[in-house]
């Protein structure tokens, strides 16, 4: 365990004025529960008694009621821990944190997360380039505040996907990012760079594709054996269609053994995406920027196209001989889906009523400053 994982886990509850107006408020994801709602309602006191009625909390992890039963004013926008959220729930956020600080001078909004500081890095990453656009004196101070936080607490511990929203946030602010709306169809991933996931070398890897946190794909389980200069192409015929927040994953099936692995994830919107061949490093995938199992040089290739229709020409892409495919994936260590339960809610723990509303944004009043392309 390095430093920086062993400070994550050692504090109990972590409350710090960003700005004057900005709070954070963290709690470790492994924070025992007694202990978490104790703090929760220590929190809550600490809040009221000193900003009354003006403050807002913006949940940026799973829902539970405690949170609405001691505080006056909660939205839900939480998702997965180590993930980067949606594009269109970043705009909803900043939207959400803007229009409540303008409503009073005496507003102050109040993040909450109980996980890695990567989720609140991001929307504290997010608005303060959303916050850039009106720059007033008394901002660009804050902003300095901001990016120091981010810098400090939370780019140490936060992925290479929850870097990769913000920047495409931050590009379709500042008009850089032309949004992209044609279909895509993606025909091809390949693995350059085998890692090492068995004893004797080689993996078993397979990949779940989701859009919008939905799964839309599942391929055959590949036997890859060779060195790790190999390179391994999981096809797919005729194209999947994708569109829009698009989460790949791929897993490695350990051999006689029925448990899987990451080997890597990676997140992107197709919005951003121009080039129909599109090429992650190992230092931007998740989890696996930081895995020796991954070779240094080893990177993930995508092929996209405009049409569904196998693309003629590439038929070098084909796996040799040392690569077979098991197409057996109606085994439940295959089909299980980690995401299906996030939005289950957490029972109550603090005595009172049920709170079960969960306010949303829209992403469709969002009007980005650049022309569609």
């Amino acid at each position: 365990m390095d430093v920086v994982q062993a400070m994550e886990e050692s504090y109990e509850v972590d409350l710090v004025y960003i700005t004057e107006r900005i709070i954070s408020v963290c709690f470790p994801a492994a924070a025992e529960e007694r202990s978490y709602i104790t703090h929760l309602k220590e929190v809550a006191t600490m809040l009221r008694s000193k900003h009354g009625e003006h403050y807002l909390m913006l949940n940026l992890s799973e829902w539970r009621s405690d949170l609405s039963n001691l505080n006056p004013k909660v939205l839900e926008f939480g998702w997965p821990d180590h993930h980067a959220p949606a594009l269109d729930k970043i705009c909803s956020m900043c939207k959400a944190i803007d229009t409540w600080l303008n409503g009073d001078p005496r507003n102050v909004v109040v993040l909450h997360n109980k996980g890695n500081r990567g989720r609140t890095g991001v929307v504290v990453a997010a608005y303060m380039h959303y916050s850039n656009i009106s720059a007033s004196a008394d901002q660009a101070l804050d902003r300095f505040a901001m990016r120091r936080f981010y810098e400090d607490k939370a780019l140490p511990v936060g992925q290479p996907s929850q870097r990769r929203y913000v920047q495409y946030f931050n590009g379709l602010l500042s008009g850089h990012i032309k949004i992209n709306n044609k279909p895509l169809f993606l025909h091809h991933v390949i693995m350059h760079g085998i890692p090492n996931f068995e004893s004797k070398g080689g993996c078993r890897p397979f990949l779940k594709i989701y859009q919008a946190m939905q799964p839309v794909y599942t391929s055959g389980i590949y036997n890859v054996q060779g060195d790790s200069n190999t390179s391994i192409c999981i096809t797919i015929e005729p194209g999947l269609l994708l569109k829009g927040d698009i989460l790949l994953k791929c897993y490695h099936k350990r051999f006689r053994n029925p448990t899987r692995d990451v080997v890597f994830r990676v997140q992107f919107h197709t919005c951003a995406i121009h080039d129909l061949g599109v090429v992650f490093g190992k230092n931007e995938l998740d989890e696996t920027f930081k895995d020796d199992r991954f070779p240094e040089y080893g990177k993930v290739e995508f092929v996209f196209s405009y049409a569904p229709e196998k693309i003629k020409g590439l038929s070098h892409l084909e796996n040799g001989p040392s690569v077979s495919v098991d197409y057996n994936t109606q085994e439940h260590l295959i089909r299980w889906d980690s995401y299906e339960n996030f939005e289950h809610r957490s029972e109550d723990t603090v005595d009172g009523e049920h709170v079960t509303q969960r306010h949303r944004y829209s992403f469709q009043s969002v009007s980005w400053p650049v022309q569609n392309s």
